[in-house]
C-alpha cells in the first residue's frame, strides 16, 4: 500500500491490495469472499475521502467547524476499518498448522500454558454476543501475548501493543456461508491461518 505527501502537501492516496489469492480457500465461498474484499475496498476509498477533506478544510482555515470534527473523528473508524481487514486477510491462505518448535508456539506456551489453551480463549472469545474483532496482541514492553475483543475498528485496542491475529467477527465476515453459526466459521478461520506470516509479526 502505498502513501504520499501528508497535510502540508500533495495528495494522500492508499490502495486496495488485492487478496484474490484467498479465493478457493476451503470453508470460505467466492461470494462471501468477494463481498468482504468489496467492504475493504470501499474503507479504503472512505480513508482517502476523508484525508483529502480534512487537508482541504486545514489547508482553508475551516478547522473549528462541526464538519472538521466529524469527519476527524471519523476517520480512525474508516482508517482502521482498512488496516485491520488488510491484516485478517494476509492472516490467512496457510494450512491452520502452527509449528510447535516456533518462537510463537512458544511465547503461546508461556503466556497461555499451552498453544491449546490459548486457541480455547481466543475461539471463545470470538463466540462472545455481540460484533468486532478478535486480536491477538504483543505487548511491545514485555513481550506478552493477549487475547483481546475489539469492539469498533477504532475502540478497544490496548496502547502499546502489536497485532499478531486478527478475526473479523463482524456478520459480513461469516453470515453468507454460516447464518448463525459463528462457531463454525471460527473453526474455518483457523484452518486457514497463515502461521509463517503470524512467526513474521512477533517481535
Amino acid at each position: 500500500m502505498g502513501r504520499q505527501a501528508d497535510l502540508t502537501g500533495g495528495t494522500i492516496t492508499y490502495s486496495a491490495k488485492d487478496y484474490s489469492h484467498l479465493t478457493g480457500m476451503p470453508g470460505f465461498s467466492e461470494t462471501l469472499l468477494k463481498t468482504h474484499f468489496g467492504l475493504y475496498q470501499g474503507y479504503v476509498a472512505n480513508t482517502n475521502r476523508l484525508l483529502a477533506n480534512l487537508r482541504e478544510a486545514a489547508l482553508a482555515g475551516r478547522t473549528a467547524t462541526p464538519e472538521y470534527a466529524e469527519q476527524k473523528r471519523r476517520l480512525g473508524w474508516e482508517f482502521n476499518g482498512m488496516r485491520l481487514h488488510e491484516l485478517y486477510f494476509e492472516n490467512l491462505g496457510g494450512d491452520g498448522v502452527l509449528a510447535r518448535d516456533g518462537a510463537l508456539a512458544a511465547q503461546l506456551g508461556e503466556d497461555f500454558g499451552d498453544p491449546d489453551e490459548w486457541a480455547k480463549d481466543f475461539k471463545a472469545t470470538g463466540a462472545m454476543r455481540g460484533i468486532g474483532w478478535v486480536v491477538l496482541y504483543q505487548d511491545v514492553n514485555n513481550g506478552r501475548l493477549l487475547n483481546f475483543w475489539i469492539n469498533e475498528h477504532d475502540c478497544g485496542h490496548p496502547a502499546g501493543c502489536n497485532p499478531i491475529l486478527v478475526m473479523d467477527v463482524f456478520e459480513h465476515a461469516y453470515m453468507l456461508d454460516y447464518a448463525a453459526k459463528r462457531a463454525d466459521y471460527i473453526e474455518a478461520f483457523f484452518r486457514n491461518i497463515n502461521w509463517e506470516l503470524l512467526e513474521g509479526r512477533l517481535l
